[in-house]
């Protein structure tokens, strides 16, 4: 292995209770109060634990947090440049001095957190320090609009590593991982990852980088979350299975697991993961195209250039210890059968490539075989079975807009057109909803997002099974719809009824903006209290100069255009 010259991958941090004091100390959690962490604390935890966010010893304190978002550094000028905390709600049992269990969303008891120091964060400014700028757009910004206002940091003592059940013989720790790799013989490690399924591209790439140092290939995908929307974990190990179980060479390749949740935080998340790959054992880091990068922010724009995550890594390679490997553009030459850097063709040569984009609308969601030059047959096959063609799956029409804007008429439009369409659909309609699923919530800010997160749960579990679903809620806050939106992924579809104040007034036949201008109301939408229009919506209609039937055709039409729908 090589030498180590840096914290990552030398002394690595062990949370773990000793195997002789694990009863003692877990008969003592049970008498504590108890926090329920996110999924994302259960990763973050887990790999605190094990080492692979070394030198952490647990979650930052309020020095370690403020020098991350100013330099990229811990307090104490080690590179680190993602906050990692553990934000919690004002609570009197959460005190400095005393200890809290922490336990996942299925109440196992994983931790005992010390409390040592209790300290606030704005969301702003966190945002804009680690993701560049502050866009609800960015699916992090709006989950990080539910964390609590105050982080907690202390020493940690973990009991347990949060349960896996899937692929267990691929999940190993930092110590593990170093150890099988050293078994290979070679100097050099070139680790590799991608939020989407291995194709012949990737393949011919790793398979380059990790000959062209003489070294073993550590495929180390996430398989703790991602983007809302990408393709799961599950069908993304079986391709690598497969992959490296027929077209890699077992002495120079290994697949091992990492239950990352990635912060989708382009330029500092690619120093960060390379971080995380010296703590495995791997000197070289593959770095891709616009990596860790979320998308396009609210006005539709990239958050990130597509080479910014590879000029960072590269002005940081000699302090963590790891090489980057840009990953660069690479077309199928068709007379050669094989793969090569766009910059490397011959003259002539005649070329093919596919872009994600095109391998998800042009090939899965119409139904239609991956080329045999472009994806194994077997990596075909199993997308095929995980992503069947859009007709087949689900999706969310999503309605906002103010009291009285048309929302419920035209969605009932719909959902008659989409019922004779021959689809299966279900209305969540935002008064229907609050008698039975938020029946006793108010309408506070906090109470308006739990409804609206309510909701789109019941829609993201509708869509995951192929369904079709129409929400139809004032849902006035940016963040919440982008919460939901990220719950539900791919299918979302945000629908703005735009029509103006003065118009759904003019028509209030129930007479409630009256009632609210006279007071009689309060903190009734669009009065008193804000209504943050979407900034990029899939669909904006208005009932003013047009019928109900007239904008549920709109969106029907569309439908069909995408191929959610079949054409008559």
């Amino acid at each position: 292995m090589p030498a180590l010259i840096s914290p990552y991958g030398g002394e690595l941090v062990d949370l773990l209770v000793p195997r002789e004091q694990l009863l003692q100390r877990t008969a003592y959690a049970n008498t504590l109060p108890s926090l329920q962490v996110s999924p994302r604390i259960a990763c973050d935890l887990e790999l605190l634990a094990v080492g692979a966010f070394s030198p952490l010893h647990g979650f930052m304190n309020e020095a370690d947090f403020r020098a991350v978002l100013d330099t990229m550094r811990l307090a104490d000028g080690t590179l680190f440049p993602m906050p990692i905390t553990l934000p919690v709600e004002p609570n009197p049992e959460l005190q400095p001095g005393r200890q809290v269990a922490l336990r996942d969303s299925r109440n196992n008891l994983l931790a005992i957190q010390h409390i040592e120091e209790i300290y606030g964060w704005d969301l702003e400014t966190t945002a804009a320090a680690v993701f560049g700028k502050f866009d609800a757009r960015h699916p992090i910004i709006a989950e990080m609009h539910r964390w609590g206002p105050c982080q907690i940091s202390g020493r940690l003592e973990v009991l347990q590593l949060p349960p896996h059940l899937d692929f267990a013989e691929l999940r190993r720790s930092p110590v593990q991982t170093r150890a099988e790799l050293e078994s290979y013989g070679r100097s050099n490690v070139v680790a590799f990852q991608t939020r989407n399924p291995l194709h012949r591209v990737h393949e011919a790439l790793t398979k380059r980088a990790a000959a062209a140092v003489d070294g073993v290939l550590l495929l180390h995908p996430v398989v703790g979350m991602t983007q809302p929307g990408d393709v799961d974990h599950y069908t993304r190990v079986r391709v690598y299975k497969t992959l490296i179980d027929n077209y890699y060479k077992a002495d120079r390749s290994l697949l091992s697991l990492l239950p990352l949740a990635m912060r989708m935080g382009g330029p500092r998340e690619a120093v960060w993961h390379a971080i995380i790959r010296r703590n495995y054992g791997a000197n070289h880091f593959i770095v891709g195209r616009d990596h860790a990068g979320p998308g396009s922010d609210s006005s539709g724009q990239p958050f990130y250039g597509p080479y910014d995550a590879q000029e960072l890594v590269l002005r940081h390679v000699d302090e963590i210890g790891v090489q980057a490997v840009p990953f660069t553009e690479m077309v199928y030459m068709e007379d050669e059968d094989r793969y090569e850097e766009s910059a490397k063709l011959p003259s002539g040569a005649r070329t093919r490539k596919i872009s994600g984009t095109q391998v998800r609308e042009d090939y899965l969601e119409a139904g239609l075989p991956l080329p045999a030059w472009f994806s194994r047959p077997e990596v075909a096959e199993i997308l095929a079975q995980s992503y069947p063609p859009r007709h087949h799956r689900g999706v969310c029409l999503w309605f906002t807009g103010l009291s009285g804007s048309g929302k419920s008429t035209t969605a009932e439009r719909i959902l008659n057109l989409l019922l004779e369409a021959g689809r299966n659909v279900t209305l969540l309609d935002g008064d229907v909803v609050r008698t039975h699923l938020s029946k006793g919530l108010g309408f506070s800010k906090a109470d308006r997002d739990t409804n609206i997160r309510r909701i789109g749960y019941v829609a993201s579990e509708i869509v995951r099974h192929g369904g079709l679903v129409i929400c139809a809620a004032i849902s006035p806050y940016r963040a919440a719809r982008q919460d939901v939106r990220n719950l539900v992924g791919a299918g979302f579809m945000e629908i703005h009824m735009a029509t103006p104040l003065a118009y759904v007034e003019a028509h209030d036949v129930k007479g409630l903006y009256a009632k609210a201008r006279r007071g009689e109301i309060t903190g009734f939408t669009g009065i008193d209290d804000p209504y943050e229009p979407p900034l990029n919506p899939e669909f904006t209609l208005t009932a003013e100069g047009a019928t109900a039937a007239s904008n549920a055709r709109l969106v029907v039409d569309k439908l069909v255009e995408l191929g959610y729908i079949l054409p008559r």
